[in-house]
């Protein structure tokens, strides 16, 4: 007898371990498929919607939320549902206007330069053509300028491409710059200390923009060097829409057919908050995209608003009106609006379905523009109605050669 439950024992012992052992063979095969789907950003939707430590988004409704959207501008005041709490001090457009910019104590300029809006010759202007005291010290045969406080040797009060450089990577976007420009000032200078920051950008038509860095692309441009940082790290795995070093000669539809191509909606993503949306985890999934383009659309148009100047590039002379009113500078030479003949024509060599495939693919970008284009006609009929010398200063700006009384089409 003792024999035989010796023996059930073992039985019963073997039946268990071989059922503990199933479980575990179940566990690991189940971890090594959800591995699998997170390799390839299908399981990530609520990370990619957990919220940045810098940002709460209020208790609204999906249709609140739309509603916000679709609100009209209102000058330089932040909508509801994102609240910044950024930790660093930046001004805002009505701030701007109150405060000034004092180039002799702590406040910075931040050029948000995105890609084929016209923000390398805006960049120029602002380092070459600053009617200025102490104006920037441009070397020949270098491409930086010193933007040197007055009486002092490394206080930058421009952080640029063509002052301080790449300094938080190559074309930072708002994600980056608010989280690098100031320790990036720090070491440059040598000491830490807080500044007051004035973030500028110009926007562009979205079809315009986007046909124009295709042709920068298929000449062979890439801009492997960004660094994409968000969230506290850098996303170097993007992956690329080519093989090779670059992807010279595509055709438009390969350049459209590339679902994870930064190109499509750049602005929107380029001055959104994207630690709101998981930074770039999961972007070329379609897992809650509807949801994920809500978000950096609205956190863009907020960013856009709390910032203390942007440009259009179809605006030339009202931007630069806004920006010198603004910041009580002015330039030395007036914005050249570019001829559009070049960018209709490449239009016009366009199928009508590749145009709407465009549309369609920067979308988020139409709607920014539309309300930039709104925001800045209000901003710039608050400085008009402020301004008592509003006629001579816009005559300045169209037409820099003429005077008043010569302009018979003096437009008001």
């Amino acid at each position: 007898m003792p024999g035989c439950v010796a023996l059930e024992n073992m039985k019963r012992w073997v039946k268990m371990i071989r059922f503990i052992g199933g479980l575990c063979l179940v566990t690991l095969l189940g971890i090594a498929y959800v591995s699998y789907l997170c390799h390839n950003s299908l399981c990530l939707a609520p990370e990619r919607f957990s919220l940045s430590p810098r940002y709460s988004v209020s208790s609204t409704s999906s249709s609140s939320r739309s509603d916000i959207l679709s609100l009209p501008a209102s000058t330089g005041k932040l909508m509801g549902g994102l609240t910044s709490t950024v930790n660093i001090e930046s001004v805002a457009f009505e701030e701007a206007l109150d405060m000034g910019f004092d180039i002799t104590d702590r406040d910075v300029i931040v050029f948000l330069h995105v890609q084929k809006t016209g923000g390398t010759t805006f960049g120029r202007h602002l380092v070459r053509d600053l009617n200025l005291e102490n104006p920037c010290n441009c070397p020949r045969k270098r491409k930086r300028c010193d933007c040197f406080r007055p009486n002092t040797i490394n206080e930058q009060w421009l952080f640029s491409r063509y002052s301080t450089g790449w300094k938080c990577g190559l074309h930072a976007d708002w994600t980056e710059l608010t989280d690098c420009v100031e320790g990036a000032l720090d070491e440059y200078e040598g000491s830490s200390r807080k500044r007051r920051y004035f973030f500028i950008t110009v926007l562009r038509d979205p079809i315009h923009r986007y046909l124009s860095e295709f042709r920068h692309v298929q000449r062979g441009a890439t801009w492997k060097s960004a660094r994409h940082w968000c969230g506290g790290q850098e996303f170097t795995s993007l992956p690329h829409c080519y093989k090779g070093s670059n992807w010279t000669g595509v055709e438009l539809d390969e350049f459209m057919n590339c679902s994870y191509n930064l190109a499509h909606n750049r602005q929107t993503r380029m001055l959104a908050d994207l630690t709101l949306a998981g930074c770039y985890t999961g972007y070329n999934t379609t897992a809650d995209q509807l949801e994920r383009d809500r978000i950096l659309l609205q956190s863009a148009k907020q960013n856009l608003a709390s910032m203390a100047y942007f440009g259009l590039t179809e605006e030339q002379a009202m931007s630069q009106y806004i920006f010198e009113r603004t910041f009580h500078l002015e330039f030395a030479n007036p914005f050249d609006q570019a001829n559009a003949t070049l960018s209709a024509q490449a239009i016009a060599e366009l199928t009508t379905v590749q145009i709407e495939r465009v549309r369609q693919l920067n979308s988020l970008d139409k709607e920014l523009l539309e309300f930039a284009r709104q925001l800045l006609q209000e901003r710039f009929q608050l400085l008009k109605r402020e301004d008592p010398h509003f006629r001579q200063n816009w005559l300045r700006m169209i037409h820099p050669h003429k005077s008043e009384r010569s302009d018979g089409n003096f437009l008001v």
